[in-house]
Order: C-alpha cells, then structure tokens, then sequence
C-alpha cells in the first residue's frame, strides 16, 4: 500500500468504509496516524472492528477503541470535529446536504478525499508521472486505455481513483513510474493539490444535477483539476491539457496550454485504421483513443509503435460496448454502464442496425442526445421504471416499440427478432436502481440472459 511520514502522528476520522474508505484506514494506520472510522451502515463498521482485531489476535468483544493500533470507532455526527487534522470522506457522500460539510466548516477542519491523501504522499514516492483523466463520459475507457499502452510499451503504471482499486491499497510505483487516476468530480472536489503532469478533459455534458447548484458549477468542478497544476517551463504553452475537443474547453473556461484532439487526431498511416481496434468502435472511442494517445505523447514516455499496437489489442471494459457474444450473425453488446443518455448515444452510434434494450430509472424526460441516432434502431425494447416513457418518445419518433418491462424478457424478444448482421444492445439510457443494486449487477445478468439462449 501507499503510505506517508507525513501522515504519521496525525489525527484523521474517515467517514465511509467502502472500499475506498477501508484502504484508507488502512494506508493512514500503516503511516502511524490515529484514525477514528464511522460509517452510517452499522455492519460496516463492525467488520472493520472485526478484520482489525482478528489481524491482532483479539478476541471477539474485546475494545479496539483508540488503542495501540490507533484505531478507533465513534459516530461523527456526535463528536467534536476540531479533535482531527482532517476529515477524509467517501466521495459519494453529498456534501451539499450533508450535515458535516457544515460541522466541519465551522470547526475549521478541512474534509478531503483518498485522491488529496495520494497527492500528499506523492513527495515520498519514487520518482514518478501522474495522468489524470475526467469527463462526464468515457472516462474509464480512456483511463484503461492509458493503462493499457503503457504496459505494452513496457512503462510500470498503475489505474486507480474511480476505477479498479482504490489508489491507496496499491504498492507504489519504482521510479519512472506512471499513475493512471480516473477522476470523477467528486473525488476532484475532494482534492486539493493533485498536480498531474498531464489532464485530460475528454467531455462536458449536464449530469450530477443533484450534487451542484447548476451546470456551471459542475463544469467548474472538473476545471480544478486543470488549476491544480503546475506550469512547466519545458512545455511552450505552459500546463500540457488533453481534451477531446475545443467545446469541452470552452465549457470549463480553459483557453491556455490546450491540445484539442479532433477527428483526424491519429494518422491512420501511422495508427492503423479504427476498424483494427475491434473494442474501441465508434466515433466516441475515437476521440477516447485520440485522447489516450495525446495523453501518453504529452507525458514523454511511449513511441508511436507502442500506441498503434495498443489500439489493436486493448480488450475493452465490462459493460462498456462490451462484446458478449456472437450467435448466428447477431452481435450481443452489454453497455450496461450508459446510465444516461449521453452515454448511450455513442453505442448507438457505433452500430448501423440495432435492436435497442433501453430503459431503468430515467434522469431525465426526453431522449436527449440519442435522438440522433433512432436511425440506426431497428426495434427498441423498453424495460424498467422508465419503460413507459421511453416507450411513448421513441413511437413518437417513429421507433417500432415493444415494452418488456424486464431485461430478461427484453433479451428473448430482441434475440428472436433479430436477423444477421444486427446487434442487440443493453445501453439503457438510465440508471439501474429501480430493478438492480448498480450497472454491473445489471450487465452480468445481461450475459447471464444471452448465455441461456
């Protein structure tokens, strides 16, 4: 794991032990600080107790409360906040209406994320280079595209942030080293000195109206993590930017040290056609592609070679245009991660007859960017709390609907409707939580229904 001096003798609470909140308690304990952990779900924090006593031998009932482990378990709704040198939270938790941010405030005590924890450590690490990637969509592919090419060329790097594991459980990179961090807004919220050596902005579309006041705020949360950088001197234009196109800069207001990658961004002379990078189809993971190229040029570590060879066999991600299966001429593709309808208009757009399984819990009321693609659907088969609605735009559209309310259902209708040459894809538009407990449980039993036919 990733540990820090600089944490040691320090005070921390950390509030949320998921995954992240768990590396982290670990991580802050492993570098000597004390750490008071809470979660709001009480079977979370015993089995943090419980893990923490079986690795000391402690039997069950035994207290681990602020003890020589320097651990130790209290409500924070309850306690002082002054007590802390700071408070490291879960990036889900919403701090526009959570009572902490408030508490906190008041006490004067900063509140970060695991992100700002890394970015802290980083002074103690191997010489290294950091790449960090956000956009509202895209974000994982590209991240694990960068990953990918890196390997392929050889460099050590690493993935972590909003993907994979958390940046913290992982062993620290030897020198010449590349972290590969995925970044969501709020882990970008959380952080407060996360220098990269090169950021990427791949887009800006309006999501996560529920964590800012307006579309202007989001946009100005992912424009940190361009003013969190350094200049430097070696780069003519300053800080070196990546970003899929010059609207995503202007949205953020970025007018300097900009890369704007476009549409005839890879030679193909030199990069090979689209068409060999069989899981990065699309005009969406082109511009994803272009960015993970221009990311790795800007951080001076990969040749062209070790790029083109990338692009021909990044295996792509679960759930993202993800190729399930090839049954008799018809294609399967789980897009289960397209929760909104800006990421689902890409897959539409990737393939030119499409049985379209849409449909979930809906953040929204119209088809949005989809709408430009119903050309390329066949047939759209509606499930979930917001099959209703789907079901009357996409007939006023002139779509052929039929409403299958589950996604099993959806799957034997598409498939035996389905003719060669077609593709049946999950993207549904919309989040998974009416039916599902999140987009993965839902992709697998997408594979799980395709397997069965």
């Amino acid at each position: 794991m990733i540990t820090a001096k600089a944490f040691s003798g320090k005070h921390y609470a950390v509030l949320g032990l998921a995954r992240s909140g768990l590396a982290t308690v670990e991580a802050l304990l492993a570098s000597g600080a004390r750490v008071t952990a809470w979660d709001s779900n009480p079977e979370a924090v015993e089995n943090l107790r419980l893990s923490r006593a079986k690795s000391r031998d402690v039997g069950e009932g035994v207290s681990t409360s602020l003890d020589t482990n320097g651990l130790g378990f209290t409500d924070l709704d309850e306690v002082d906040l002054a007590q802390f040198d700071s408070i490291v939270v879960t990036p889900g938790l919403p701090l526009n209406r959570h009572p902490i941010a408030q508490r906190a405030s008041d006490a004067g005590v900063e509140i970060i994320g695991d992100v700002e924890l890394f970015a802290r450590a980083r002074a103690e690490l191997p010489p290294h280079k950091v790449v960090g990637i956000t956009g509202t969509n895209g974000k994982s592919t590209t991240t694990a595209l960068i990953h990918h090419i890196l390997q392929t060329a050889g460099v050590p790097s690493l993935m972590g942030g909003n993907i994979g594991l958390p940046i913290l459980s992982q062993d620290p990179l030897p020198a010449g080293g590349v972290y590969v961090l995925e970044l969501s807004s709020y882990q970008i919220d959380l952080t407060q000195s996360l220098d990269c050596d090169v950021a990427v902005l791949l887009n800006i579309t309006p999501d996560h109206l529920d964590r800012y006041e307006s579309f202007e705020a989001y946009a100005a949360s992912k424009a940190r993590l361009f003013e969190m950088q350094v200049p430097l001197d070696h780069y003519s234009d300053g800080i070196p930017l990546a970003v899929s196109s010059d609207d995503a800069t202007k949205r953020i207001g970025v007018d300097w040290g900009a890369i704007e990658i476009g549409a005839d961004y890879l030679d193909p002379e030199i990069f090979g056609e689209q068409a060999s990078w069989p899981s990065l189809q699309g005009p969406h993971n082109y511009l994803n592609a272009a960015a993970a190229a221009a990311a790795v040029f800007y951080a001076e570590i990969v040749n062209y070679g070790a790029v083109r060879q990338a692009l021909r066999t990044y295996p792509g991600l679960s759930h993202r245009m993800e190729r399930v299966r090839d049954m008799d001429g018809v294609l399967f593709v789980n897009d289960s991660k397209a929760t909104n309808a800006e990421a689902a208009a890409p897959a539409l757009a990737a393939y030119p007859k499409v049985r379209w399984i849409v449909g979930g819990q809906a953040k929204g009321e119209t088809l949005g960017d989809t709408g430009r693609h119903l050309d390329h659907v066949v047939a759209a088969y509606t499930i979930g709390e917001a099959g209703p609605m789907f079901a009357r735009l996409l007939r006023e559209a002139g779509v052929t609907v039929i409403e299958c309310e589950t996604l099993e259902n959806a799957v034997k209708r598409a498939a035996e409707d389905s003719q060669p040459g077609e593709t049946v894809l999950l993207s549904p538009a919309s989040a998974s939580f009416d039916q599902f407990k999140d987009f993965e449980e839902r992709g697998d039993k997408f594979r799980e229904h395709v397997g069965a036919l």
